[in-house]
């Protein structure tokens, strides 16, 4: 390494460093001998000493990591599924969910999510956004509907509420539904969000609305949910 004519200068001056060195020198005169500075001398004598010769190469620096064209058509095509089709207890895709599911497959060492972001833009590509659609089939869902949406305008029968009656609504909690969709999820592509159909489902769930009248007429008028499902 020292004398060779194909040894990367760097290296070369780093081999006769160890070389003075082995010669029982002292630092200053093989920084004297060498042009080097009196710290570079001790630096390279020091991790010759405790790594031997591979010590003499240059270590890992840090900075942007480099992706191969592989690793950034992996991270696309993932992003293209949906999140349970890998297992993955998600509705859908973040950047850095994708970020660490591309760590835990080893795709890449490691990726920040900012840069999955900046790959997915290159094809305008966004796992988190999505779109729902309904399909209303019942003939009676107008009618259904109409008792409902009077609650909310806070009428009943075509008589408006009175200033002491209320109208409460109740549900389950929002997201932890028991519930399944009646039409496949499909998954996002290139300028194309996530597709979710609106209608699903209830495992049991039933949600109410009830009208409560004031304390001196004692009337209390309810509809239950079951008789009007939300996805409809």
């Amino acid at each position: 390494m020292a004398y060779g004519h194909k040894t990367e200068y760097r290296l070369r001056v780093r081999a006769q460093v160890v070389l003075h060195a082995a010669r029982g020198r002292s630092n200053a005169r093989i920084a004297r001998e060498t042009g080097l500075h009196l710290d570079t001398v001790r630096s390279w004598r020091g991790r010759f000493a405790d790594g031997g010769l591979p010590a003499l190469a240059d270590r890992r620096r840090s900075g942007r990591p480099r992706f191969t064209p592989v690793q950034v058509a992996e991270a696309k095509a993932l992003a293209c599924q949906l999140p349970a089709e890998s297992g993955v207890p998600l509705s859908r895709w973040s950047c850095p969910e994708l970020a660490a599911e591309l760590t835990a497959r080893g795709v890449t060492e490691s990726v920040s999510a900012s840069t999955v972001r900046r790959w997915l833009r290159q094809d305008a590509l966004k796992p988190w956004q999505y779109r729902s659609w309904i399909f209303i089939r019942d003939p009676n869902f107008r009618a259904k509907a109409q008792r409902v949406l009077d609650l909310y305008a806070h009428t009943f029968e075509g008589v408006a509420l009175g200033e002491d009656e209320y109208v409460l609504s109740s549900d389950e909690k929002t997201s932890v539904q028991a519930r399944c969709r009646c039409h496949p999820t499909l998954a996002p592509g290139r300028a194309q969000a996530m597709r979710v159909n609106h209608e699903y489902g209830r495992g049991g769930a039933l949600a109410y609305l009830g009208v409560f009248t004031s304390a001196a007429d004692q009337d209390c008028r309810t509809l239950s949910g079951d008789r009007f499902p939300r996805s409809r």
